[in-house]
């Protein structure tokens, strides 16, 4: 019985053998990607989570910077952040706040890059479209029409369109195109919220072109 059993313990020991020996590397080899993987996932988001946090703390000095109008130190701690941290949602909140500010005091070339550096390296859609309508309306101020129509994107979204459209509506009348404008005007108008207050803000647009919404003309007929 016993020689047996040894007899038949050594075939499954050979059978082991065959198989370590045919798919013993691969097996080996698999778990090495699989582990090195799962280490150098929990590496990255490791090192994302450091980056945010030290990016959140310049943001900090940013924003302090921004409430005392020192726009020069603004402008130092933003320098400071797309050198270092430029791939992290703080950095793109900053040059949205850095160029605010820097507008604010007149200082229109140094906010125009800082949107344009936003808009061009935003990992996040919605700052980069956030940025794109800011620089058209500098642009817009600036009477550079066709520059200010060439930074309205394209692809905003559906969160954006309105906004866009109002956007689009504000260059095309600056223009003189006033039909064009009130097409985009009543884009942005039903492509907003009925509770939006800015959707009034079209509305009067429309109105003051004799183009007034067929809902709000009711309305005010009533």
């Amino acid at each position: 019985m016993a020689t047996h059993l040894d007899l038949e313990e050594q075939e499954q020991l050979d059978q082991l053998k065959h198989f370590w020996r045919q798919w013993g590397n691969f097996i080996v080899w698999t778990l090495v990607i699989v582990l090195g993987a799962f280490a150098a996932y929990n590496g990255w988001n490791m090192y994302q989570r450091s980056q945010a946090a030290k990016a959140s703390v310049l943001f900090d000095e940013l924003d302090r910077a921004a409430q005392a109008g020192d726009v020069e130190k603004a402008a130092r701690v933003f320098s400071d952040m797309k050198e270092h941290y430029g791939r992290t949602a703080f950095a793109e909140q900053a040059g949205l706040l850095a160029a605010k500010l820097q507008a604010d005091k007149g200082k229109a070339d140094d906010a125009r890059a800082a949107l344009e550096w936003v808009a061009a390296n935003a990992v996040e859609d919605e700052y980069r479209v956030v940025a794109k309508l800011r620089l058209a309306g500098m642009l817009l101020d600036q009477k550079k029409y066709d520059d200010a129509l060439g930074q309205l994107p394209a692809d905003a979204g559906k969160a954006f369109e309105g906004l866009v459209a109002d956007r689009r509506g504000d260059i095309l009348q600056a223009q003189g195109k006033k039909d064009e404008a009130k097409a985009a005007y009543q884009q942005a108008w039903k492509a907003m919220d009925p509770a939006a207050e800015y959707r009034r803000l079209v509305e009067a647009k429309l109105t003051a072109l004799g183009a007034a919404p067929v809902e709000a003309a009711v309305g005010a007929a009533k």
